[in-house]
């Protein structure tokens, strides 16, 4: 690749061993050219307007202005620099937040400095990259929540459930807990209703399948 094809290079960390070890990195590939550093994502916004990288190595927990803010007021401004938000987090909020923002990739830290070369080339061609542990949050996050059997009874109900598998009716379910009989009845005609239920003997069939 050309001097002038070089893929200009902004990085962003709080952490200055973090910073020297990416300009360790960078200076082995003869098509990057490191062009500034940040210490934090208001830097990174100032850095980008003054030098207009290509591309921008981005941390996420930072001071004075977090990674995913920095990300979209960039993308905002300069919507042809590419951000890759690198970090040791995969909490699906932050995997999320600076995906929306407009951040092209999501990387870990551990790395190997190959595949972060792979990312950096591909996001300066418009092509995403995401973390194995990044694709899957955001798999699980589109996935609809399944609730599980009974996961909607309260603890009271539980107990009754218990006792109802134990085979106790309702009078001896009464005693047991020391409740009046219409408590218990109410008990049991809830638990039947938040299962989906007709009968005791389907209830206790569900709780003994789904170990409730």
């Amino acid at each position: 690749m050309s001097e002038q094809k070089k893929i200009r290079i902004l990085i962003c960390d709080d952490h200055s061993v973090v910073r020297d070890g990416l300009k360790s990195f960078l200076s082995i590939y003869e098509d990057f050219e490191l062009v500034g550093e940040a210490r934090n994502g208001e830097q990174a916004v100032a850095l980008v307007n003054q030098l207009q990288p290509d591309v921008v190595l981005m941390d996420l927990m930072m001071p004075v202005m977090d990674g995913a803010v920095a990300t979209r007021r960039i993308k905002e401004k300069f919507p042809k620099t590419q951000i890759i938000a690198l970090t040791s987090f995969k909490e699906q909020e932050l995997v999320k937040g600076v995906l929306e923002a407009g951040a092209i990739g999501y990387l870990l830290k551990d790395l190997s400095a190959d595949e972060l070369a792979r990312a950096i080339r591909l996001a300066y061609e418009g092509k995403p990259t995401l973390a194995p542990e990044a694709a899957e949050v955001l798999i699980e996050a589109s996935r609809p929540h399944q609730r599980k059997v009974g996961d909607d009874l309260t603890e009271r109900e539980r107990e009754v459930l218990a006792l109802m598998v134990e085979g106790l009716n309702n009078q001896q379910i009464a005693e047991r807990l020391v409740v009046s009989l219409s408590t218990a009845k109410s008990h049991v005609s809830s638990i039947l209703s938040k299962l989906g239920v007709t009968t005791r003997t389907e209830a206790v069939s569900l709780a003994l399948k789904h170990k409730i």
